[in-house]
């Protein structure tokens, strides 16, 4: 059966579910009640069933009615996404790239590479997502994003059979801070488990090193304590400072803040803290051209990095 929908009946659904009224719903959708209530006989018909329950004190949604509502929500969001999408072009930006990328890339390196690459290309606009690694390879599997920046996740065959490419990047390890006087800080290395019993400081529920260290957590049966969620690393490493509790953090993030703060870093001896953060891509050949340089950028600066280590340590 033919379904063909109406985005003013589609929004006229929505408004009614948000004020469980007719009047009120036809009102917000700049329509008579009369007129609103002959469109919604008219979508019931066609639909094959009834999405409003009708009574003296107003209405409200029937089974039928909320998986209509549910689903029209999701339609009208992406149309406000198209309109800003379309909107950008008639700006003038040429072209989008969807950057999803996890926690220590978000914060530690992606904006240098942005800010050179906006740059360079004043006619493209960045969608960057921070997502845990594991949704960022969906995300690229699926084509919801363009390029991923993903950490401890190597290729498998799973990941080869959905044509998707990884390409070695940044490396950058978990460690430990704590206050200079903790009880921790006479150790130079230690096991995640070991600090369970100590409160944490951490990033916002939203991060995705959150939810990574509460997967870790929870694999060993030990709740985490947060005693505080911060906005960044340098606020984690501030209250950390403060002797507010002790946190996980990228190596760089670290030893920056560690130079002008009182904090201990601590190296962990878990194997998920020495972590190699891969692009990854799917069929790279067939991304638009400027987002092929985005990629082509993080290789130089991976080679960049390299000669400076070079230098180091020769």
């Amino acid at each position: 059966m033919a379904m063909h929908f109406d985005l003013t009946d589609m929004q006229l659904m929505v408004n009614i579910s948000e004020v469980n009224s007719l009047t009120k719903g036809a009102e917000r959708s700049f329509l008579s009640l009369p007129a609103a209530s002959n469109r919604i006989k008219n979508l019931e018909n066609s639909l094959g069933t009834t999405l409003l329950y009708r009574n003296s004190q107003g209405v409200t949604l029937t089974p039928s009615g909320e998986a209509f509502v549910r689903h029209a929500h999701i339609v009208l969001r992406q149309l406000e996404h198209l309109r800003g999408d379309i909107s950008e072009f008639a700006q003038g930006i040429k072209g989008k790239v969807r950057v999803y990328a996890n926690t220590t890339a978000m914060n530690e390196f992606m904006p240098a590479i942005l800010g050179k690459y906006l740059a360079r290309h004043p006619d493209v606009s960045i969608e960057l997502r921070e997502r845990l690694s594991y949704r960022i390879v969906q995300a690229v599997a699926e084509g919801t994003a363009d390029v991923g920046v993903v950490a401890g996740v190597e290729p498998s065959e799973n990941t080869v059979a959905d044509g998707l490419t990884f390409m070695p990047y940044r490396s950058d390890n978990l460690v430990l801070v704590t206050h200079q006087n903790h009880p921790l800080a006479k150790v130079d290395r230690i096991a995640f488990a070991d600090t369970l019993s100590y409160d944490y400081v951490g990033l916002s529920e939203w991060s995705a090193i959150h939810a990574f260290l509460r997967n870790a957590a929870d694999m060993l049966g030990v709740p985490l304590k947060f005693r505080v969620e911060v906005g960044g690393f340098e606020a984690v490493c501030r209250m950390v400072a403060a002797q507010v509790g002790i946190g996980v953090i990228p190596e760089t993030a670290a030893f920056r803040y560690a130079v002008t703060m009182p904090v201990k870093i601590i190296h962990l001896t878990d194997a998920w803290a020495f972590r190699q953060l891969h692009v990854c891509v799917r069929n790279l050949d067939k991304l638009p051209p400027f987002a092929q340089d985005l990629v082509q950028l993080m290789r130089e600066d991976v080679e960049q990095e390299e000669k400076k280590t070079d230098q180091v340590t020769g």
